[in-house]
Formats: structure tokens, C-alpha cells, sequence
């Protein structure tokens, strides 16, 4: 049975549109990529500078508070990954889509919209993150106001290219246009489900997270991973498809092989983010379920790769010659060692070594700086004379860049992948006679300095050539003409007439039914005809996403059983939740965690391991993912002095010589906001914390405890008895602190206190939960 394709004629001479391209919104995200990129990557330099030499964490200053690694430390990773790559990915999306559908922009407002939202959200940040305003979440540290914000301006870049793609006068969807498409689609999806947080107020900043400890924890690193999937990788793999092949002057190497990749990732993407919390408290169901769905995203990974690579198929002696193309080379083999690594980091064994180490970080920065970096930079140097119209201001200084940059990374990824691997050998190094090696946590601390001076020579080397890199491009748009020339394009409107196959994929006369559906299967026919239908596709992007984002969500929430509570788990007392609410604002996540591995070297280390019914009150859960200092998550256990915490927090190197933490004094002198304790535990019992008496008490009961660890503090040094503290900050934090992991070594409440079970029930620990 032969078929046929039906089209319209095609639209006789004289009836083409005529349009332009807008290229000036290209020119505003290109010069903001430059930008931001150097304020993200100089904020970078600083916070390792303070690993390296403590001092400067300047806490002795005025403005220390605000210049802290706690702090800083959001503030570097949401400006390289969503004011440096994200507009580098608006400026690719807005110069290759306008010229891949042969259509200007739907609309210039919504451009313009979109380029000064989106850099209005980046200095809110920017504000709001060093004033210590955030959820804690990595990634998404961002508080709701400016997360409503976010979702705003995506749905208007979402209309604007969905509008663009409506009124196209290409038919074909081209590769990179998927990819853009799932972008869309994924991270739209990703960022609402994980930030539904309830406001304390809405005339103030702070909320707290719908979800909790365990499923909580889910939720973030089923977006945490998805924000790599589909922010830091989808986009720049259509940026790759279109950029790689115009600087090649060559055709995409495999159009089969980029179906089957783009669907793969599409699919077994999203499924992978509980590999970031192997051995901790969630199901040991998911964990598995995360790992085995990593190392399936290992060969999807390596077709984008390879793709990309075999593009330059007979034109590599082009690649000693253009410093563009060397870059596109060197960022497309950073992503196959990135996308690599990532699995082999997901498989259980090898993680339990590297997890929580510097290993991670090294792993994040190959990918950034590599692929991420490189794939924007080559990007920028090809638009550059297109569209500010003049020749490249030097080439030399491209080629200086890209060598600088390269070294850069080399010199980074090196140092910090040896301190990984020392920090996890040496957490879990017994001696002869069975106990820890390295007792004391800061020797680990002690021994990567010098690693981290490596680390920032290297950075200082990698912003070098990023300036290198703003100076050549500035130079070039000095250069160019008074008027920007604005060709006219013609190109002929779309016919209503349709039936959505290819006329050039047809079954051969006389071959069978089923030979003609295999033969359609295996030449990519029925993928053409979705091509041509934007609607569907990106129903099926949508399905794809939801479907397996549903089967790991679903059962999290709905299965009782894979969080268990624990009967003696009581919610957190008013001066508790202030104290937590201080340690999430100064960043302490970003050091500590709070979750101890059922792991020999951790329980002899740290106590007994975290279970999940201990978190159950946690909004959000702190669990983190990096130790520069010790897991915290039996602190209330294993040093219960008040006067310690004080005189760690005033001067770290009084109570832990040697430590790179940096001074909080101030808040031994700021006061706590005790009338503002109430509204918080109101929020929380909305979401379901059993609060009692505390729901009009609560900072009547605040203050009780603070006088009461008061006294403890006088009564362990009596130095203290005049200081004033009892109404200071610090007392709260170290409250908080005092009650980390104690709950465990209670006796349940009898039926009948004032307090019952928590809510779910009370249930003993499952241990198969690990």
C-alpha cells in the first residue's frame, strides 16, 4: 500500500512576506550574558578566596554579615547558572529561533518584557540573597515573591516563543527547536512543583516549604538534577545544534541519532535526582530507582555528543585555525566527561565515597565552566559580528581566551578532585585498633588549604579570560556602524493545507503494509510528521515529563509507609523555629549537613544514623550537600553547652583552632524579633504542625527558654552574667542547635499530655526506610 503526501502548491512569485529579524533583543541578552557572567564568576572567586584565607570573611566588618561564604555562596551558583547561562540561552534562543521559523519574534513588548524581567529578578537576587533571604534550597534559593516573579516572566518568554512558532513560515520544527520546547515545558514544571511554599505573611519574604523533611528533600533534588537536565543542559544542547553546525559550515551528523537522544533524555532524565541522596533517609525503593534511571542517561548523553562532535566530520583542520570552533570542541568533550561521570557518581558504592565531599564540586565545574561556559562563549564570539555588525575585534584575543580558560578549568577541576577523594579517604580511615584515624574533623579541614589556594589561581585564571572576552566584544560593538543595517527577509507564508506527512519520506510502490510502517520507523517519517505539528509535540515533551515525574512522586506521598514517624518527634518550640530560621538565613546548609549515612565511619563519627521520621517537622529539610564542617544532625547530642556555642559563634577559632568558618558576632548583638515568632508558628500549623498552647503563647514561651539558656550560659561561665544575650539572636540559633537530634533519646508522650503522636501517627522507625 503506497501513501502520499499532500501539500499546497507552493505560494506563487510575488506573494512572499517581507520581514525583519530583531536582532537588538539578541544584542541586550548577549551584553547582559558578559555581564553577569563576570559579577557571577568574581562573587566565585571571593567565596574560595575565603576557604583559602578565613580572614577574609571579613567579620569583624560592619558589612561582614552580608559578605559571608553562607551567603555568598547561593549568590555565586544562581548568578552563573541563571543570570550568565540563562541569558546566554535567551540570547541563542532569540537569534536561532527567529531564523529557524523564518519569523521576527511574536512580539517586541514581550521581548522587551522578558529582557528587563529577567534582569530585574537577577538584582533582586542579588539583594535578597546577601541580606539572607532565602528558602535554602539549592537552586532555588530563591524567596516566593521573586519566585512568582520567575513563573511570570517564563510564561511571558513561553507565549512569546510558542506565539513565534504559531505564525512560523518554516513548516519543519528543526532539532534545536525540541530541545527549546522541553526547556520550556520541563522547567515550568519543575520550578512551580518544587517552590510551593506558604508565606508568613504577604507583606514580608519568609515562608516556609508545603513539603516536608523526607518528601521534602525528594522534591528538591527531583528539581535540583531537572534544573541541570533542563536549564544547563536541553538548551544548550539546541544551542549546540544550531551554533556547531553554522560555525562548521556543516550539516548535523545524525538526524536519527538526535531523535533517539532528545526522547531518551526527555524521559529518563527526570527520573534520576534521588541519586543525590543515596544512604540518607528516603526509601531505599527510590534511591534505586534514581541510580539505575543514571546510568541509563549515559548513552542518551553521549549521542548529544557525539552528534555534535561527528559534525565536524571532515572540517577538523579548521578547528587549529578558529578559536570558536575550539571552544565548541572543548565544551562538547566536557560534556561527555560531565555526563560520564554523573552516572558513574550515581552508582551506590562509588557514592558513599564521594558524596558530601569536594569531589561534587569539582564534578559541577567541569560541567559548568566546561560545557556550559565554553558551548556560551563560542556562541558569543560567532553572534558578535553578526549582529553588531562588525568584524571580531581580534581573533588572538579569542584564542588567548580560550587557551586561558582552558588551563583555568584544568587547574580547577584537578586540586578539587584531590581534596574529594582525600576528604572521603580520610573520613572513613580506622587505625589498627579499630577507631577513627582522623577523629577531629578539621585535620580534613587543615589539609585541602592548599588545594584551595589552587582552586583560586585557577579561578582568577578563568574571569581572566572571561574579561578577555567582555573587552573583545565590547570593542567589536564599538566598532560598529552609526545605523545597524535591517535586511529585509522574504519568505512565504504557511498553507492551511496540511496533512502532516513529509512528501519527501514515502512508502516504496509495491512494499507491504507493515514494510511500509516499518520503513516510515526507521527513516524517522512518523517523528517528521510531529515536526510539523508544534502542538503535538509538545504535548507529547509534556507527557513525557509528567508521566515519569508522576511514578516517583506519587508513591512518595500517597505510601504511608515510606515516611515512618517516631512517636518522641515533637514539633520545634517558638524559640526553635527562630533559631532555625537564623541558621537557614546565613547559609549554614552550605557547610553542614544534617544527615549521618548508615555508614560505620559516620555512626562512630557523628551517632546514631538519621532516620526519616526525624525530620518529619522540618520545612525546609537541611540536609545538604557538602561538608566543609561536620554533620550537625546529632549536635544537641554530643555538645550541650550553651557557653560553647556562644564563644563558636563570636570567634570559631576560640572553640575549633584552625577552623575556615567565618565569625558571627553580630548576632551576639542583635536582638530577636520575638513578636515576630507568632505569625511563623501560625504558618506552620496551618501546614499541619500540631501546635497548641503555642498558637497564642508563642513568644511569651520564646522568651521563657531564652532566659533559661541564659542561665545556663552564666552558670557554665560567669563571665556572661552581664552580657545582655538573653534577648539576642544567638541565644535562638543555639536553641535550635541544643535540640538537633535529641528527640530520638526521649520517651514517646503518654496518651493524654498535652501534646499526642505526631501527625500521621506513631509508628516506629522502619529501618528498611534505608
Amino acid at each position: 500500500m503506497s501513501a502520499t503526501a499532500t501539500q499546497a502548491s507552493p505560494a506563487p512569485p510575488g506573494e512572499l512576506d517581507s520581514f525583519q529579524y530583531d536582532d537588538d533583543i539578541v544584542r541586550k541578552f548577549t551584553l547582559a550574558t558578559l555581564l553577569w557572567g563576570f559579577v557571577g564568576m568574581l562573587v566565585g572567586v571571593l567565596i574560595a578566596l575565603q576557604l583559602a584565607a578565613p580572614q577574609l570573611n571579613f567579620s569583624e566588618t560592619f558589612i561582614g554579615k552580608y559578605l559571608s561564604f553562607g551567603r555568598l555562596r547561593p549568590l555565586h551558583t544562581n548568578a552563573v547558572i541563571f543570570a550568565f547561562a540563562g541569558n546566554g540561552i535567551f540570547a541563542a534562543v532569540y537569534y536561532s529561533s527567529q531564523r529557524l521559523l523564518k519569523a521576527r519574534m511574536f512580539s517586541d513588548r514581550l521581548s522587551r518584557v522578558h529582557f528587563w524581567g529577567w534582569q530585574a529578578i537577577i538584582v533582586a537576587a542579588a539583594v535578597t540573597l546577601p541580606l539572607g533571604i532565602t528558602q535554602s534550597k539549592e537552586y532555588a534559593e530563591l524567596e516566593w515573591p521573586i519566585d512568582i516573579a520567575v513563573v511570570l516572566v517564563w510564561a511571558v518568554f513561553a507565549i512569546n516563543f510558542f506565539g513565534t512558532i504559531a505564525k512560523r513560515r518554516e513548516r519543519h520544527l528543526y532539532v534545536a527547536l525540541w530541545f527549546y520546547i522541553a526547556t520550556i515545558v520541563a522547567i515550568a514544571v519543575l520550578y512551580i512543583l518544587n517552590n510551593l511554599h506558604l508565606p508568613v505573611s504577604w507583606s514580608g519574604t519568609k515562608s516556609y516549604s508545603v513539603y516536608a523533611g523526607v518528601q521534602d528533600a525528594f522534591m528538591q533534588w527531583w528539581y535540583g538534577h531537572n534544573a541541570v537536565a533542563f536549564f544547563l543542559t536541553t538548551p544548550f544542547l539546541g544551542l549546540m545544534y544550531y551554533f556547531v553546525p553554522k560555525a562548521a559550515g556543516r550539516p548535523v551528523y545524525s538526524y536519527k541519532l538526535s531523535i533517539l537522544h532528545f526522547w531518551s533524555l526527555v524521559f529518563v532524565y527526570i527520573w534520576a535526582g534521588p541519586h543525590h541522596l543515596h544512604y540518607t533517609a528516603i526509601p531505599a525503593w527510590m534511591s534505586t530507582l534514581g541510580m539505575l534511571f543514571s546510568l541509563m542517561l549515559w548513552m542518551p548523553s553521549w549521542g548529544g555528543m557525539i552528534n555534535g562532535l561527528l559534525t565536524l566530520r571532515g572540517c577538523w583542520h579548521k578547528v587549529s585555525e578558529d578559536p570558536i570552533l575550539k571552544f565548541f570542541v572543548v565544551g562538547l568533550t566536557f560534556y561527555g566527561m560531565a555526563t560520564f561521570e554523573g552516572p558513574m557518581l550515581s552508582i551506590k558504592v562509588l557514592n558513599s565515597l564521594s558524596h558530601y565531599t569536594d569531589w561534587t564540586i569539582a564534578h559541577v565545574h567541569a560541567g559548568a565552566l566546561g560545557w556550559n561556559g565554553f558551548m556560551t562563549f563560542g556562541m558569543i564570539y560567532w553572534l558578535a559580528p553578526r549582529i553588531f555588525q562588525a568584524p571580531l575585534h581580534s581573533q588572538k584575543l579569542a584564542t588567548t581566551h580560550f587557551w586561558i580558560g582552558t588551563v583555568g578549568i584544568l587547574l580547577y577541576i584537578v586540586p578539587i578532585y584531590a581534596a574529594g577523594l582525600t576528604q572521603g579517604l580520610m573520613w572513613r580511615a580506622f587505625d589498627a585498633n579499630g577507631t577513627l584515624m582522623y577523629g577531629d574533623f578539621l585535620e580534613t579541614v587543615v589539609r585541602l588549604r592548599p588545594l584551595y589556594w589552587a582552586r583560586v589561581f585557577a579561578g582568577v585564571l578563568y574571569i581572566s579570560g572571561m574579561a578577555l572576552c567582555a573587552y573583545n566584544v565590547v570593542r567589536t560593538m564599538l566598532a560598529r556602524p552609526a545605523t545597524y543595517d535591517q535586511p529585509v527577509v522574504q519568505a512565504a507564508p504557511l498553507s492551511p493545507v496540511f496533512t502532516g506527512r513529509d512528501p519527501q519520506i514515502v512508502t516504496p510502490g509495491g512494499m507491504s503494509d507493515w514494510g511500509g510502517r516499518f520503513h516510515r520507523l526507521a527513516s524517522g517519517g512518523w517523528h517528521r510528521a510531529w515536526e510539523r505539528k508544534p502542538l503535538k509535540f509538545t504535548v507529547y515533551v509534556t507527557f513525557a515529563v509528567v508521566l515519569a515525574s508522576a511514578f516517583e512522586i506519587i508513591p512518595t506521598f500517597a505510601i504511608k509507609s515510606n515516611i515512618p514517624t517516631i512517636a518522641s518527634v515533637m514539633p520545634y518550640t517558638p524559640l526553635e523555629v527562630e533559631g532555625r530560621d537564623i541558621y537557614v538565613s546565613e547559609g549554614c546548609y552550605n557547610c553542614h549537613s544534617q544527615m549521618i549515612r548508615p555508614m560505620r565511619h559516620e555512626t562512630e563519627r557523628y551517632g546514631e544514623y538519621s532516620k526519616a521520621g526525624e525530620f518529619i517537622y522540618d520545612r525546609p529539610f537541611q540536609w545538604g550537600s557538602r561538608r566543609i564542617g561536620p554533620d550537625l544532625a546529632r549536635i544537641g547530642q554530643s555538645n550541650s553547652s550553651v557557653s560553647w556555642h556562644v564563644r563558636h559563634f563570636n570567634r570559631p577559632d576560640d572553640t575549633s583552632p584552625g577552623s575556615i568558618m567565618p565569625g558571627y558576632p553580630f548576632l551576639l548583638a542583635e536582638l530577636t524579633d520575638f513578636e515576630g515568632i507568632q505569625p511563623k508558628i501560625a504558618a506552620l500549623a496551618k501546614l499541619g504542625t500540631p501546635y497548641d498552647a503555642e498558637l497564642t503563647d508563642a513568644a511569651d514561651m520564646a522568651r521563657a527558654q531564652a532566659d533559661e539558656l541564659f542561665e545556663r550560659l552564666v552558670a557554665e561561665d560567669a563571665s556572661y552574667a552581664q552580657s545582655g544575650l538573653e534577648d539576642k539572636r544567638v541565644m535562638a540559633l543555639t536553641a535550635y542547635l541544643l535540640r538537633m537530634g535529641t528527640d530520638i533519646t526521649k520517651p514517646a508522650p503518654v496518651e493524654g499530655s498535652a501534646r499526642l503522636e505526631p501527625a500521621g501517627g506513631a509508628n516506629d522507625e522502619v529501618a528498611g526506610s534505608h
